[in-house]
């Protein structure tokens, strides 16, 4: 996979609750803060992807878009093991051996 791949792969979800979610509403994230019951800090963390998208958070989301919170952690898990393959995936594959061959 080419680098430029693997760097549109990581859309943060805080991307996607802003393009698809609060876009098409016309919501700023002062609203989405008050709708939420959250500060706007921290919608503006999670819409720039300085914070991760929590239960508690995923809850409200759900609620507010009648959605999952499934929905809203599979995009933050997504996100997280898509990071994390990038990062450290060839290291931990050199590094760690399955069970069958540690034995």
């Amino acid at each position: 996979m080419s680098k430029t791949k693997a760097v549109l792969e990581l859309i943060p979800p805080g991307e996607i609750l802003f393009e698809e979610f609060m876009k098409p509403h016309a919501l700023s994230q002062n609203r989405l803060a008050r709708d939420l019951d959250l500060s706007p800090a921290r919608v503006h963390d999670i819409v720039h992807g300085k914070s991760a998208i929590t239960a508690n958070v995923a809850l409200r989301l759900a609620k507010y878009f009648g959605n999952t919170p499934q929905f809203w952690l599979n995009l933050q898990a997504e996100f997280e093991l898509r990071k994390a393959k990038r990062d450290v995936g060839r290291s931990i594959e050199a590094r760690v051996r399955a069970l069958d061959a540690a034995e």
